[in-house]
């Protein structure tokens, strides 16, 4: 059966800058928007309470369509899925910048949270099939999850400097020469998808109950945190994630061609890959908000100087990546893992010192530089766990999978954290608001670094697998016509 064939050095070597460009723009939106939302909410006549709408419009729709993107990866080809979800991308980010209204703009954002959930499983699974399983595509996990790293920082940094500038419009107009600039080189640089060997059905009532279930469950755990466990829009949309899953599963098990094969989790290192990516989210991934909120709410940074602040964290998480790399191809995934979230747990703990109304910012630089490289480790090794061991026919399923988890952990980690840190913040005003929201993140951060150990207990759970393990995975097949 036709395979992709081998990249020779000079052509790998663009393709993988081509899709850590794109993971690069991926990452750049997730914080570039933060800092505009005070300017886009007077522009546009957003009440303060819901201008988060345009935040939790993206991360809904983009968590609640990622099965799907990963799906149509492996079934209409990968690079073709690329391409759309970057125009996707840029049309919808083209129409948030042109917004003159909430609804237009918190459209945009839902058209552009499901490029985001196309883009994602795309960026993982041409990597995972284009560099072979060992060193290869360690060396290209590591890179992709570099360019994240400095995507993250570089977003915060534009964001505030672009609306400043230009106004809050540039943080969407951004993305449209970038991505349009991205989809023509993938023509060029990107190979071909292989021609379709056999013909596949699209799981329809799979696709449909899990999207809307999974979109459902991250619109209540996203929403709970502002508008109450208890409230009648909470509770109904959980009731309907949970019967919409639990019918999914119950499509699935009767399914000649599922969307998601139950069988991929009988390979251990792909079902341990994507627990880590849900502990993962949920506790490093919320740190970035809560130390936001801390520059921001307590000490006065600007926009421009809270992205100035990151670059120490995402220097080191970057420097991190690279090091996950290294110590998994020549020490193993499980150790890496236990290292890095070992790691982690001790610069997250340090990091709590920082969270002081009192502390200066040089307070919180050795827990950032320490607390980073675990984080940039475990990034690395994580996605090389959840990719080992599946054939290259249903990587953007198992990329999807990994991601649906990592988004679900950020979504439960924030809203229970969240939680935790505004417990004491009702009363006080002035002075005592800022010491008890410092002395909330201050607690989250010790929660974190104390929940990140459960790392070390999935990490010994691992047994990697390898991509011809029979138990784990179908023959390899590709499915994506020629073009």
């Amino acid at each position: 059966m036709p395979v992709t064939p081998p990249l020779n050095a000079a052509r790998s070597g663009w393709t993988l800058a081509l899709l850590a460009l794109g993971q690069a723009v991926f990452a750049l939106d997730l914080n570039i928007v933060f800092v505009a939302l005070p300017e886009i909410g007077t522009d546009l006549g957003f009440p303060g309470q819901t201008q988060q709408l345009v935040v939790s419009a993206y991360v809904v729709f983009a968590g609640g369509f990622l099965l799907l993107g990963g799906r149509a990866c492996d079934l209409l080809g990968r690079r073709r899925v690329f391409v759309a979800a970057l125009a996707l991308y840029g049309l919808s980010s083209l129409a948030g910048g042109l917004a003159r209204s909430p609804e237009v703009i918190v459209g945009a954002r839902i058209v552009q949270g499901v490029g985001g959930a196309l883009l994602l499983p795309s960026i993982l699974s041409l990597v995972n099939t284009l560099f072979e399983e060992g060193p290869r595509r360690n060396r290209a996990l590591a890179v992709w999850g570099g360019a994240g790293a400095s995507g993250l920082t570089l977003g915060a940094l534009l964001g505030g400097v672009l609306t400043e500038g230009f106004g809050w419009p540039a943080v969407f107009f951004v993305n449209v020469p970038l991505a349009a600039a991205i989809a023509v080189a993938a023509v060029f640089v990107v190979p071909r998808d292989p021609a379709r060997t056999e013909r596949r059905r699209f799981d329809l009532p799979g696709a449909l109950t899990v999207t809307a279930g999974a979109t459902l469950l991250v619109f209540a755990l996203v929403q709970a945190p502002e508008r109450g466990w208890a409230a009648p829009w909470i509770l109904g949309a959980l009731a309907a994630a949970l019967v919409l899953l639990a019918a999914f599963a119950l499509v699935e098990t009767r399914s000649a061609d599922p969307l998601m094969p139950f069988r991929l989790f009988r390979n251990r290192s792909l079902s341990a890959g994507a627990a880590i990516t849900f502990l993962y989210t949920a506790t490093f991934g919320v740190l970035p908000y809560f130390l936001t909120v801390l520059l921001r709410s307590v000490h006065g940074y600007s926009a421009p100087q809270t992205g100035l602040a990151f670059l120490v964290l995402s220097l080191a998480i970057a420097a991190g990546t690279q090091l996950g790399e290294r110590l998994t191809t020549r020490a193993g995934l499980r150790s890496t893992l236990l290292g890095g979230f070992a790691l982690g747990a001790v610069g997250t703990a340090a990091l709590a010192a920082g969270f002081d109304a009192d502390a200066g910012y040089l307070a919180l630089v050795p827990g950032l530089v320490v607390s980073g490289v675990g984080q940039g480790v475990v990034w690395t090794a994580m996605w090389i766990a959840a990719a080992a061991g599946t054939a290259a026919r249903e990587q953007g399923i198992a990329g999807g999978a990994a991601s649906t988890t990592m988004n679900l952990g950020n979504a439960i980690g924030l809203a229970l954290f969240t939680a935790v840190a505004d417990a004491g913040t009702d009363g006080p005003g002035g002075e005592g608001l800022a010491r008890a929201t410092a002395d909330g993140g201050f607690l989250v951060v010790l929660l974190a670094a104390a929940a990140m150990l459960l790392g070390l207990l999935l990490a010994l759970v691992l047994r990697p697998a390898r991509a011809d393990a029979p138990a784990a995975v179908a023959p390899d097949c590709p499915l994506a016509v020629s073009g």
